[in-house]
């Protein structure tokens, strides 16, 4: 089977970019996208449909088995791993490969996901103490745990903008891992931090409900974490009015 791979390619962030077609023949149905990017990079002389030698293609990976998140990209402008998408999920034999867009470009394919992380740190999503699950929260944290941090909610999301007030999902999901074990003090805290980084900025397009790679229950887990700091906000003003 021929396919025709047509792919972002743009040498850094300050250059302008464009679409380069590649030809890739594969006798095997469960080739992924990965795959055919690797082999492609192995070439003496990578050279597209028009018979121009270009570079090799920037992309970032790691695990190749969907663990890490890294190989997130858009493919036929779905957000996805390339590891976890085979060639011939195209049934025209032709498939558009471009970079997440809601992250600067560092070159091609890679995108700076570095926003990610910051926003993570501005949520002090860690525990000062240890937490342990229990019959009560065990199933809420296995489930965040799962989170890759590869940024396909953000990029459907209408209202996430790298650098902006609204940390999206990636932040949403470790929250709630935390938020299900932590008492006292320190989760009313990071309750806060959360209506303030997740709450008030989520629309409830639920656009990311059915595009994360690892199948995470994404509005399962938001609705039991809004819940808890609504509680606590209505907890507070009951308190207040006593």
């Amino acid at each position: 089977m021929k396919y025709l791979l047509e792919i972002w390619r743009q040498k850094n962030r300050d250059t302008a970019g464009s679409y380069r077609t590649y030809m890739y023949e594969t006798d095997s149905a469960s080739v992924t996208v990965a795959a055919a990017l690797s082999e492609l990079n192995e070439k003496n002389e990578l050279t597209d449909t028009d018979g121009n030698i270009t570079e090799r293609i920037a992309w970032e990976c790691s695990c190749l088995q969907k663990k890490c998140g890294a190989c997130a990209m858009l493919i036929d402008g779905r957000p996805c791993l390339a590891c976890d998408t085979r060639l011939s999920e195209s049934k025209k034999g032709r498939l558009r490969i471009e970079p997440l867009r809601k992250f600067p470009i560092i070159a091609d394919l890679m995108v700076d996901r570095q926003i990610i992380f910051d926003d993570l740190m501005k949520m002090q999503l860690w525990a000062e103490s240890d937490i342990f699950a229990d019959d009560r929260n065990n199933s809420v944290m296995y489930e965040a745990s799962r989170c890759l941090q590869c940024g396909c909610c953000l990029e459907v999301c209408p209202n996430f903008a790298a650098g902006g007030g609204f940390y999206g999902m990636s932040a949403m999901v470790p929250a709630s891992r935390l938020i299900a074990a932590m008492k006292g003090r320190s989760a009313n805290d990071l309750k806060k931090r959360y209506g303030r980084a997740v709450t008030d900025g989520c629309g409830k397009s639920l656009a990311c409900r059915n595009i994360c790679p690892a199948g995470i229950d994404i509005e399962g887990l938001m609705a039991r974490s809004n819940a808890a700091v609504l509680w606590r906000l209505f907890s507070g003003l009951r308190d207040k009015n006593q």
